[in-house]
């Protein structure tokens, strides 16, 4: 069995990966009702007996579970998020080592970030990795949740990225990126991300890229869907997307929901390395089959079920409707359109008691809709998992590396471009060790490359509709 280590950086990365291990802790009591320390257990927890050992805890391969402690890293320049998790009920999954923060906080600057805190606290973060990588038997890899728009998950977030490439070269890196909305309260989120793009582009093996916009619509739609006064409107108690404060003590928060959502994508992503299937599918396979190019690593996640009402639940005759709103517009974790867009590739990570013979008649009923580059028409990776999430029959997550992408970046450059061009705020940032005004014009020309790769490969699709007319026709 193999293990993997997350890191969490800055507060918007802590507070979903908090989430996360707080929905993940739920699964496998779910399914483990004997308290047993097993495989799937150890995937991304350790079992620690706190009585035995030097320095006051060792590891305990089998038996039954003493103490769990997460796989995980937790990184931010500021307490606050931190402080709340070491007094929340998920207190006893962390202990001090796991922990790397400061007081002062990166004032929403990459490069206070990058090169401030990322020379500060080089040697500590590069020891709590080596840490966590010493207590896996197989480390097979590493998730970094982070958001761009602000400092220290931008800056920090992407150096730590840096890094995983030099200390673990041979291990996966999936980075979960929280993309900020153009509303963004940060005026410098554009310079913060586009900054951060460079380095993902370049040190990352997979980007899940997740858009805050997006998150608030969903989050909304379920609101209002939960107020329209219809029978079953009403928002399922505890469910995993929209209820719980995320391992944290106090009220709920106005982030909640949506960092629920993307914990949840994490959720199904592990799933095959937590439980046992019929077809899993390996962490590895995910970058070796999705990412026919190196630069163009960024998966479109799409979820279903995501609107989850308190008397509906999925039987099995509406299994062919979840695979078609996986491909909907509704249930992207960002804003775009993949159908009128080029796949590359793209995964179906399903859940539950579903056959491989539904996968195959359900991916053979959407082919015809779903533009793929001519070389690659059979560009589906598809993975099995037994265990369905907690309250649900099974569920879907699919990862498209697909061309529409483009549109994101391409807003982002507008607004970055609206900031340079008057050259406003550039002098927080240069007035930074380390940082010269080289930094700006690389990562927009970075940017704008990675633009135009998936420029060059749209321009294909047009040599494709005769094709898919005919298909079309032909069903």
């Amino acid at each position: 069995m193999t293990q993997s280590v997350v890191v969490q950086v800055g507060q918007c990365g802590n507070q979903v990966g908090c989430r996360f291990w707080d929905l993940a802790l739920r699964e496998h009591s779910h399914v483990n009702k004997k308290g047993i320390y097993d495989e799937a257990l150890s995937s991304f927890f350790r079992n620690v007996d706190s009585r035995r050992g030097v320095g006051g805890s060792c590891d305990i391969t089998g038996g039954r579970i003493q103490s769990l402690k997460a796989r995980a890293v937790l990184v931010d320049m500021e307490e606050g998020v931190v402080n709340e998790i070491l007094q929340g009920p998920l207190r006893e999954l962390f202990d001090s080592t796991q922990l790397i923060t400061d007081v002062s906080g990166s004032g929403n600057n990459w490069a206070v970030g990058h090169w401030t805190y990322g020379s500060a606290y080089r040697e500590q973060i590069v020891d709590q990795l080596r840490r966590a990588a010493e207590h896996c038997d197989c480390l097979q890899c590493f998730f970094l949740i982070h958001s761009m728009g602000g400092g220290t998950g931008s800056g920090l977030g992407t150096c730590v990225l840096k890094l995983l490439e030099e200390e673990f070269p041979e291990v996966c890196r999936i980075v979960t990126s929280v993309y900020p909305s153009a509303e963004d309260d940060v005026v410098t989120s554009p310079y913060n991300s586009v900054l951060a793009m460079r380095e993902l582009t370049e040190h990352a093996d997979c980007v899940l890229p997740v858009e805050n916009q997006s998150l608030v619509d969903i989050v909304n739609k379920i609101k209002h869907m939960s107020h329209s006064g219809k029978p079953g409107s009403v928002i399922k108690k505890d469910s995993a997307i929209i209820s719980g404060q995320g391992g944290v003590s106090g009220a709920e928060k106005p982030f909640d929901a949506m960092n629920n959502i993307v914990a949840n994508l994490l959720l199904n992503i592990t799933s095959s390395a937590r439980f046992e299937g019929s077809l899993n599918m390996d962490l590895n396979e995910i970058a070796m089959n999705l990412v026919p190019f190196p630069r163009l690593h960024y998966l479109v996640p799409s979820l279903t079920p995501l609107y989850t009402l308190a008397d509906v639940n999925i039987p099995t005759r509406r299994l062919d409707q979840m695979f078609t709103d996986a491909f909907s517009k509704d249930h992207q974790l960002i804003r775009a359109d993949p159908k009128h867009s080029l796949y590359l590739a793209c995964a179906l990570m399903v859940r539950g008691n579903v056959q491989v013979s539904d996968l195959r008649r359900n991916i053979e009923r959407l082919k015809p809709m779903l533009p793929f580059v001519s070389w690659n028409q059979e560009g589906w990776k598809t993975g099995l998992c037994s265990v369905p999430p907690v309250g649900h029959s099974h569920s879907l997550l699919a990862l498209a590396n697909n061309t529409c992408v483009k549109s994101t970046f391409m807003e982002l450059r507008d607004r970055f471009t609206k900031l340079y061009r008057k050259k406003a705020h550039m002098h927080h940032y240069l007035h930074v060790d380390g940082m010269e005004q080289g930094c700006f014009t690389e990562a927009i020309s970075s940017l704008s490359s990675l633009i135009e790769e998936y420029s060059q490969l749209d321009a294909t699709k047009d040599r494709l509709m005769p094709d898919a007319a005919r298909l079309n026709i032909a069903t």
